[in-house]
């Protein structure tokens, strides 16, 4: 049986990306509710995670890539988002995560650009705002002469809330709904307003916002190469998919 990250794993040995885009939302490490950013975007040399006061270890170090994080962010203020530009960023479990599971021995073979999206405190960016931002990323990849890899890897929870009077709120069907829509059409949950989506799919699973502008980033068409849904714990749903442009 293949485990969750497997797929993705080899799939990363087989492209050997040089870069990748990490579009997540902050728990706290870097932002708190006194300042917020919309977006937020990383032009730093290297990122490092802390521990967020759980006794979480800590990874090694992740290599930036300020050249391409200056074209990024260059070429979304054209594009008329307003950013805030991090010279010095740490990064949480919404970054260090996914990358484990790409790269489990935990030897960082690319450099990264992380992406912040606000989905802790009101006015939350909307889902369309999001898929905006990630055409944006498209262009400004597009644009980039380099020549490198890039691979965008979106990260953040399908349906779930964990507090409240909602707590362990999961919604399955809306969950692969918006799966099925990640392919055949993607354009799909823009239609609902944040608080639509927290309707739908718990406080937390807002989250799926980044979901919209990794979506948007990687182009008109995809075809999805694995797929997983899974409820592994009482108030979490998790899923995961591994797309590819079509050309």
């Amino acid at each position: 049986m293949k485990q969750p990250g497997e797929t993705g794993w080899r799939r990363e040995r087989e492209t050997k990306p040089d870069v990748v885009v990490v579009i997540y939302n902050d728990h706290g490490l870097n932002f708190f509710l006194d300042k917020m950013p919309t977006f937020a975007v990383g032009a730093a040399p290297e990122y490092r995670n802390a521990d967020e006061g759980w006794g979480i270890p800590t990874m090694a170090p992740f290599r930036g890539d300020a050249a391409l994080s200056w074209q990024l962010i260059e070429s979304l203020v054209e594009d008329e988002f307003d950013l805030t530009t991090c010279q010095e960023m740490k990064v949480d479990h919404a970054f260090t995560l996914p990358m484990a599971l790409l790269w489990p021995d935990q030897v960082w073979p690319v450099r990264v650009i992380p992406v912040c999206i606000n989905t802790v405190q009101d006015p939350l960016p909307s889902a369309k705002r999001c898929w905006k931002l990630g055409e944006g990323i498209k262009r400004a990849v597009a644009k980039w002469a380099g020549g490198e890899k890039v691979v965008i890897l979106g990260t953040g929870g399908l349906s779930h809330q964990l507090d409240g009077e909602r707590a362990g709120f999961i919604n399955k069907d809306f969950d692969l709904k918006f799966m099925d829509s990640m392919v055949g059409d993607p354009q799909w949950a823009t239609q609902f307003s944040t608080r639509d989506l927290v309707e739908h799919t718990g406080t937390q699973g807002v989250e799926l916002l980044m979901w919209l502008a990794t979506r948007a980033a990687l182009g008109e068409k995809v075809q999805a190469l694995h797929r997983n849904y899974h409820i592994p714990i009482s108030n979490t749903a998790s899923g995961l998919m591994l797309l590819e442009p079509v050309a």
